[in-house]
């Protein structure tokens, strides 16, 4: 008789929240989602700043610094390593020379920016680009198609620009001077053409939405932009004042199994007291951003923290606000046997459901959310990112979105405990 009671009771607390809560559907659905979004804004921001930290390190490649002429190391590695920008300013000839043959370098890469095509950014550099520089360490790049450019006009290019701009091998493209998008004084050199010659394979970093040409190519376009230089057409007729440099990819020599030289600090201290160029350690510049993108962070999530609270006095005011209609049903309950401490308890555990449907929810909306953002960063900078929360952190946010949530429901669970009886039962009406 006790275990059937006990079941009679198990099954009577169910039904009672379940009919409390499909009763009033329209409020338990819109604070479930309300909770939902909040927990679902929580879980994104924790999971995209852990894996786009991943991403843009993972985009550094193998070199150990990058030297140009802009006006800051973040800037610069923004600019000349995910393509954010054209460089303000760029290395003369001489002051590029001086640099390679006065410090202890395993490689170092050459690269233009400044010209596009339909807003992809166009990488003038050297075959050391491809023989010495690995996108991700210890992954080199790989052709998927054709081959490297050789002669002067050709263009090698990255698999997501081939897709967005639907390149082939053999097609024939103009590069633009600057960007359309952003510049009002953009401008395509039609007078050179350029052919397709190979498409690298994918690598997820930033260099996968870049077209490859040689610095060759890229000298003589800016040379002809010059009224008092027109008609250059081939690398003979380039001047040192036409060599420009607005980023070099840099590797000192190491010991085999080792990642930095004993003498990097010596040679990142000695360049950066040159005042004509600027280095920077690309790891320590993207700490630098994710440092601040983690105080950005932390004011969202504590907005989003905010809405949850918001979210937990929403399940209180709508629990609350159904009392004064549910109190004959509380006094019906109490006749039947239940006690005081069981009615409050029945109102913590709906208030408690709503906060596990809304956490529900925003586990749902955080999983589709971290894919729109991992693609909006794919499209915008050609970063692959692969959002993840740990199973601990999910289940802790899940867990304090439940405890919120039941003591979002003490104060009609009081109200609830406080009903009585004789009161409300007399005969309505």
């Amino acid at each position: 008789p006790g275990l059937r009671q006990g079941l009679v009771v198990a099954i009577s607390d169910t039904t009672f929240i379940a009919r409390s809560l499909t009763g009033r559907a329209f409020s338990t659905v819109v604070t479930s989602v309300s909770v939902g979004v909040a927990v679902g804004l929580v879980l994104v921001l924790i999971g995209m700043r852990h894996a786009g930290g991943q991403a843009f390190q993972r985009g550094l490649g193998n070199m150990h610094l990058l030297v140009s002429a802009e006006n800051s190391g973040l800037s610069s590695v923004l600019n000349s390593v995910y393509h954010a920008e054209a460089p303000d300013r760029a290395m003369d000839w001489a002051t590029f020379e001086r640099v390679r043959t006065t410090q202890p370098w395993a490689w170092f890469v050459p690269t233009v920016l400044g010209d596009t095509y339909r807003g992809l950014p166009v990488v003038a550099t050297t075959d050391a680009m491809f023989e010495s520089f690995e996108p991700i360490p210890g992954r080199p790049w790989r052709v998927a198609e054709g081959r490297l450019f050789e002669d002067t006009f050709e263009v090698v290019v990255g698999s997501r620009a081939a897709r967005v701009a639907g390149l082939g091998i053999g097609d024939r493209i103009s590069l633009t001077h600057g960007n359309p998008r952003t510049d009002a004084g953009a401008h395509t050199h039609n007078e050179f053409t350029f052919e397709v010659v190979g498409v690298l394979g994918e690598t997820g970093t930033s260099h996968d939405r870049v077209i490859f040409t040689t610095t060759d190519a890229s000298w003589i376009l800016h040379a002809n932009d010059d009224p008092e230089r027109g008609g250059v057409s081939e690398p003979s007729e380039l001047t040192d004042a036409d060599r420009k440099i607005t980023g070099v990819y840099a590797r000192l020599l190491t010991r085999p199994g080792s990642e930095l030289p004993a003498n990097y600090q010596q040679v990142y201290s000695q360049l950066r007291s040159d005042p004509t160029i600027t280095v920077a350690a690309p790891g320590q510049e993207i700490d630098r951003l994710m440092g601040i993108v983690g105080n950005i962070d932390g004011v969202i999530i504590g907005l989003a923290i905010a809405v949850l609270v918001s979210s937990g006095v929403g399940i209180l005011l709508a629990l609350y606000n159904t009392m004064e209609q549910r109190r004959r049903q509380i006094a019906l309950l109490r006749v039947l046997g239940a006690t005081r401490g069981r009615v409050f308890g029945l109102v913590i555990t709906e208030s408690a459901v709503i906060g596990f449907l809304g956490a529900v929810v925003g586990v749902g909306l955080s999983f589709v959310g971290s894919r729109i953002v991992a693609g909006l960063l794919y499209e915008r900078l050609g970063l692959v990112i692969e959002p993840s929360v740990e199973i601990r952190i999910t289940l802790l946010v899940v867990l304090g979105t439940v405890a919120l949530a039941g003591l979002a429901g003490v104060i009609p669970a009081i109200a609830a405990y406080r009903t009585s009886v004789v009161r409300n039962l007399r005969p309505l009406g």
